[in-house]
């Protein structure tokens, strides 16, 4: 078997397997196969020294079957059509494993936003959102952060949109401050999200978290949140890694110290002895969780990971070869499409209180995303011993069948399979 690179063959074949296993109608791959809409634009942008580049964004809807589209922005150096396309696609699994009212979506900026002053990056976000309005709305398309996005970022487009459409919508877009309409918890929820599955699969597979050790591969929002929740369980954050650096220790790392220190600095460079980023799959660990990007586990990665359980906190970090090498292993594997939807289901909440003109109090938001997710969990569990198959095929089994079954309501395919 080919360690496929691109996503969107391997996930492609993963819902036509699910398909056919379910004896669904084939006009449901058919449907499932492609996105609704990929809207490419450029983006000219006046940089402070009077020069002018030119960026390419994306916006993806996957689907609109369960409800609006829902998915984040991104700004990443190797955004592209197909990556933005993948991940829309994984968000309409996302949400219809977790039963909210979305479909899925994605959009983002090719570019590098360590790149950019302050004033470059508003400018830039605030003309993304000029070129999508068309698409996008609280019963259309609706935005968040994502990698390298964040409130900051969402407030300025909230701003931009408001402007285009002359009145408030702030359902419009997800991950707002909460002074301007946000969730409480939205920031922590994705993170969050994480570590209850994984507290979740502990106890299936009898491992006490206080005895256990984890490894977080990325840094940023996620992972921080993660390993920053984890250290408050009391397990042991034994390896952390960015872009720039590893650290490790095997009594386990001060993840506040580490938090401050980021935030301070922007990386974990500097901090105490680090090392290669790439030498943290040779890390001794009960708990592996990729935090980054797509692709990390690879037919030459996943032979050195030696934990009992992987957390895709990241989309996508695991290729089709990968993924193989982990089930051949033994390896406990909570899919993308369930360990990291905290931030997704968030959203939701969010968009039902701008919606109901409501705020939630941060208690509420946690107990509520804490009942949901060990939910989703349990019944992704519990489909994956009743079919005798892996998490991430349990999971990909529950999405399309709902997906399957709203068609048949809605009149898309005909009942008769």
């Amino acid at each position: 078997m080919v360690d496929n690179q691109n996503p969107t063959d391997w996930l492609k074949r993963q819902i036509n397997e699910v398909v056919e296993e379910l004896e669904l109608s084939p006009s449901v791959y058919q449907i499932l196969k492609n996105p609704k809409h990929c809207i490419t634009v450029s983006i000219t942008l006046e940089r402070d020294d009077g020069s002018v580049e030119t960026y390419t964004g994306y916006r993806s809807v996957h689907s609109n079957l369960l409800g609006p589209g829902k998915g984040g922005i991104r700004f990443h150096k190797d955004v592209n059509e197909q990556e933005v396309i993948a991940l829309s696609m994984w968000m309409t699994l996302k949400t219809s494993i977790l039963k909210l009212p979305f479909g899925g979506a994605k959009g983002g900026i090719t570019v590098d936003p360590r790149e950019l002053s302050r004033k470059e990056l508003q400018q830039l976000s605030r003309q993304y959102i000029q070129d999508i309005e068309p698409v996008i709305g609280p019963q259309k398309d609706i935005p968040a952060p994502d990698v390298n996005t964040d409130g900051r970022v969402m407030g300025w487009m909230m701003d931009e949109f408001y402007k285009l459409r002359g009145r408030n919508i702030p359902g419009f877009i997800t991950g707002k401050p909460p002074v301007v309409g946000g969730s409480e918890g939205r920031v922590e929820a994705t993170g969050r999200g994480v570590v209850i599955n994984i507290l979740e699969a502990m106890k299936k597979l009898d491992m006490d978290p206080q005895q256990s050790s984890v490894a977080i591969q990325g840094f940023g929002n996620v992972g921080s949140v993660t390993a920053a929740t984890l250290y408050e369980k009391g397990v042991k954050v034994v390896a952390a890694s960015d872009i720039d650096a590893l650290v490790t220790d095997p009594n386990g790392l001060n993840v506040p110290e580490m938090v401050k220190y980021v935030e301070a600095n922007g990386s974990l460079k500097g901090y105490a002895d680090d090392k290669n980023p790439d030498d943290l799959f040779d890390v001794e660990c009960d708990v592996f969780i990729p935090s980054a990007l797509e692709n990390q586990i690879t037919e030459e990665t996943a032979p050195k990971i030696k934990a009992k359980i992987v957390a895709e906190a990241a989309n996508g970090p695991t290729t089709e070869k990968g993924d193989e090498i982990l089930n051949e292993n033994g390896v406990f594997v909570i899919p993308d499409i369930l360990c990291n939807a905290g931030g997704v289901m968030v959203s939701a909440f969010e968009w039902m209180q701008n919606d109901s003109h409501d705020h939630w109090a941060e208690k509420v938001v946690n107990e509520r995303l804490e009942k949901d997710m060990s939910s989703a969990f349990l019944e992704v569990y519990d489909m994956r011993n009743h079919i005798d198959k892996s998490m991430r095929h349990a999971a990909y089994y529950l999405a399309v069948k709902r997906l399957g079954d709203a068609m048949i309501v809605r009149g898309w395919i005909d009942e008769e399979r």
